[in-house]
């Protein structure tokens, strides 16, 4: 194979909509397909990427079959493969070895993808699939990771920070990401800063077209549904309901 798209198939973005809506089965399908037009197509770069998308598709009902999709994802990796592909690669391994409670193994992919990042050459030419990926992406799945394995003295500083750093505009992922840091201070015993933060994820999440914002801040609204004696609890808990 050779690394020689620049841009993804549509069967990528089609499928990211299907998984946003909740048809993780077109998802997978969809996912497929492009795995199979990159492998067809000798491209590398997307083969990596398409194994990705198949283990953040797969990781909620088979963790181990998710973990190897996200290593297959690194093992297609060269000295060639640009450094926004590597971070990106690697930082679904991360979020792959977080969700199988994989402390070690997510450290690991998360200093690769920090390496990857750092060795980035100022004029190297990144696929406009993965440019996106820089220190703030990298330091909000940093956060996610660390919330996922219940770390969250690790897990907020990085969060808050890079949070601090992110647009309102992107307003469907920064509302998964505050559920993120809702649910590490959480774990915390933060209450009032856990629905300070649901708070701002449900306002932003107001009018998304995903459902994934709303089916991650219900189990928060859960979670802080017994200490409703806070007035911050009680208000959030009603302007949900409203």
């Amino acid at each position: 194979m050779t690394a020689c798209g620049t841009q993804s198939p549509p069967g990528l973005s089609i499928g990211g909509a299907a998984f946003d809506g909740g048809r993780t089965r077109d998802a997978e399908s969809l996912y497929e397909e492009s795995r199979d037009f990159a492998r067809d197509t000798q491209d590398t770069d997307l083969y990596g990427n398409s194994l990705a998308f198949l283990a953040y598709n797969t990781i909620a009902d088979d963790r181990r079959t998710a973990i190897t999709f996200a290593e297959d994802s690194c093992a297609t990796i060269t000295a060639r493969t640009p450094s926004s592909v590597r971070a990106l690669l690697y930082e679904r391994l991360a979020w792959a070895c977080a969700v199988g409670n994989q402390p070690a193994g997510t450290d690991v992919a998360l200093t690769a993808a920090r390496k990857a990042l750092a060795d980035a050459q100022d004029d190297e030419p990144q696929p406009d699939w993965s440019a996106w990926v820089d220190d703030t992406e990298l330091d909000i799945m940093t956060g996610r990771c660390w919330t996922e394995l219940r770390r969250p003295l690790r897990a907020v500083p990085v969060l808050t920070d890079a949070l601090n750093r992110y647009s309102d505009d992107h307003a469907r992922d920064k509302a998964l990401y505050l559920s993120r840091l809702a649910n590490a201070y959480l774990t915390a015993g933060e209450i009032e800063q856990a629905a300070v933060t649901t708070g701002r994820a449900l306002e932003l999440s107001t009018g998304v077209a995903s459902i994934r914002p709303r089916q991650r801040i219900t189990p928060l609204l859960d979670q802080l549904r017994p200490h409703a004696d806070l007035s911050v609890v009680r208000d959030l808990l009603e302007h949900a309901a409203g």
